[in-house]
């Protein structure tokens, strides 16, 4: 029965093994270096695409603060709300 358990035991350890030798010789070919680099490039425009989506959000929220602290965000106002400096009321001399 020991020497039964120890040959399973011999033959489960050999096959992973195996497969991981296998799988570290199919990555060291030319196909497996190539999907390596696409996987790593496809990793790395998905982390610039990230990047890009926070700093177009982060600059929205800034120019939204910006825009309530300065007032620009108002209503315009109407033609008759407009005074222009130095013309508070009208003269004699205008008319």
């Amino acid at each position: 029965m020991r020497r039964l358990f120890w040959l399973a035991m011999g033959i489960t350890i050999g096959a992973l093994v195996v497969r991981k030798l296998s799988r570290a010789a199919e990555k060291m070919t030319p196909a497996g270096i190539a999907g390596s680099i696409a996987e790593g490039l496809r990793d790395l425009a998905e982390a610039i695409g990230d990047f890009g989506a926070d700093i177009r959000a982060a600059a929205a929220e800034r120019e939204a603060e910006l825009r309530a602290g300065t007032g620009l965000d108002a209503p315009l106002p109407t033609g008759d709300q407009i005074q222009l400096p130095g013309r508070h009321g009208a003269s004699a001399a205008d008319s």
